[in-house]
């Protein structure tokens, strides 16, 4: 029996409009559906990375972070230039504790210009690694400044801000009769055991496609 060579090249507009059902399902938290949705798009378009992108979202969403990764990692190996995908999985590996490995994930990140809002995001991360939780702000903060098209991301990394913020030593002025105070410990980096913190991943559901 021969390939039916018509039904092939429907495949991705077929893929395309169970996307887009995922995408609603998603919308309506109907997460089965959707997850659904989104493995069968990527059974008739096996060389997209955007149903693996769209399924490890909703699993982040779901705190199945390991399964998450496997299907950013699978976005990233089909889709290399899918920034987002990749930005993702770096994260999850970053709060996973394994700080080196999410570098190599975000090098083409880090090596863009630092007009790139997502250049200057995973520097601030880069920074925290390192914990220097002052410049890590102020990369986030340009980051955000740089990304007017992507609320939910910058929303995210401002929540990020906060943290830190909210970690760093308070230090009291000297008395004058006191001796100066010992000098206080470095600022703590993010905690590597909270994944979910930057990822709500609501910004994959609107213009993704087109």
């Amino acid at each position: 029996m021969g390939t039916n060579d018509s039904s092939l090249s429907l495949s991705p507009d077929a893929a395309d409009g169970l996307i887009q059902q995922g995408l609603a399902a998603s919308r309506a938290d109907r997460t089965d559906e959707a997850l659904a949705l989104f493995a069968e798009a990527a059974s008739l378009a096996p060389a997209s990375g955007i149903p693996h992108f769209l399924i490890g979202a909703e699993l982040a969403q779901l705190g199945r972070m390991e399964e998450a990764e496997t299907a950013y990692a699978n976005a990233v190996l089909l889709a290399p230039a899918l920034d987002m995908a990749r930005y993702q999985l770096g994260l999850i590996q970053f709060t996973g504790g394994r700080m080196a490995l999410a570098l190599v994930t975000w090098s083409p990140l880090l090596e863009r210009s630092a007009e790139d809002p997502l250049q200057r995001i995973v520097h601030g991360f880069a920074a925290l690694a390192q914990d220097d939780a002052e410049r890590a702000v102020a990369c986030f903060r340009e980051g955000i400044a740089l990304n007017p098209h992507n609320p939910p991301l910058n929303a995210d990394v401002q929540r990020m801000i906060e943290r830190i913020e909210q970690q760093r030593p308070v230090v009291a002025a000297p008395s004058p009769v006191e001796p100066d105070p010992a000098p206080s410990d470095p600022p703590a980096a993010i905690d590597a055991e909270d994944p979910q913190h930057v990822l709500l991943s609501n910004y994959g559901r609107q213009g993704l496609l087109h």
